[in-house]
């Protein structure tokens, strides 16, 4: 039994990571903020005698003794992280050097929630490890996208300065059960708008395309490079299978016998065209690979935001 550290714990993947964690028979520690993160994602879990909940900004130093620590505090989706990109940027500089700085101390390892966005809108496709990316510094989403990358650039400074036991890991487009209705993510928006027959908006010609993996098959291969030895990443972990935008719109209008129309708005600006990851190093380093298809993932996903939405 290990005892465990997750950061940004009571929001949607934090949340789903917990859960698998003490099902595998680990002590939990979940900190958040709730700045994004919900108390309702945890309510199932606070009865259990190996979680323990800690209400904890990490721009702020905090002392604790754990084996691991799973780094997912950052909102994660625009309108969040546009919504104070200050706070966002210190989230994911200052925090992170907290967080390393708690590793540090008591030889924990450390996993870094990374994110595609360090490749930026990419020159290549799919995107690999090895690209730097193409991301505009001063644009409204560099306040995540950069923020991300310095976390990354600490990570690895930490690693060769102190050698600290470092895992970095890049999360393509991840959907599934306790995100929120209004998180102004692309599956969320689509679902919370066709369960309501409200219009389904899709910015630019709907041709931009995505790869979307389903939540379990995520924090499967999250598990698996905290478990790993010998390599520190950065890896990908997501869904190769490519859609456009337009596309994932008419499968949930198809899925949840909506009357929804589809509109078309501007496209927001530095908005990637193309997000597709290669994943051949998580097969080769990890043996990992998403086994859940688009068709199941929605339709749980949709079950699960029929029971939350009023409409």
């Amino acid at each position: 039994m290990k005892k465990i550290l997750v950061t940004g714990g009571a929001g949607f993947i934090g949340s789903n990571l917990c859960k698998k964690l003490l099902k595998d028979g680990h002590k939990v520690i979940c900190l958040d903020n709730f700045l994004t993160g919900s108390k309702e994602n945890i309510n199932n879990l606070i009865n259990n005698p190996n979680f323990k909940f800690v209400e904890h900004d990490i721009e702020n130093p905090i002392d604790i003794n754990t084996d691991e620590i799973y780094n997912l505090a950052c909102p994660a989706s625009p309108p969040h992280y546009q919504f104070n990109p200050v706070k966002t940027v210190r989230t994911s500089v200052v925090g992170v050097a907290n967080m390393l700085e708690l590793a540090q101390k008591y030889n924990s390892r450390i996993l870094q929630a990374s994110t595609s966005e360090v490749y930026g809108d990419p020159l290549m496709h799919p995107q690999k490890e090895e690209y730097w990316g193409n991301v505009n510094p001063i644009g409204i989403r560099s306040c995540y996208d950069e923020g991300k990358r310095c976390a990354e650039t600490l990570m690895m400074d930490y690693h060769r300065q102190f050698n600290t036991d470092i895992k970095i890991i890049r999360i393509f487009n991840t959907y599934g059960v306790n995100m929120h209705p209004n998180d102004g993510r692309v599956v969320s928006n689509f679902i919370a708008q066709a369960l309501k027959n409200d219009d389904i908006t899709i910015y630019g010609d709907g041709s931009q395309t995505r790869s979307f993996c389903y939540v379990s098959d995520l924090i499967d291969g999250m598990v698996k490079m905290m478990n790993s030895e010998n390599f520190i990443g950065p890896v990908n972990l997501g869904n190769p299978s490519e859609r456009t935008i337009l596309n994932l719109a008419e499968l949930i209008i198809k899925k949840t016998d909506s009357k929804s129309k589809i509109i078309h708005k501007p496209l927001p600006g530095d908005d990637p065209i193309k997000r597709k990851p290669d994943i051949t190093l998580a097969k080769e380093k990890l043996n990992w690979y998403p086994v859940v298809s688009i068709d199941e993932g929605l339709e749980k996903t949709i079950e699960y935001f029929s029971k939350k939405i009023q409409y």
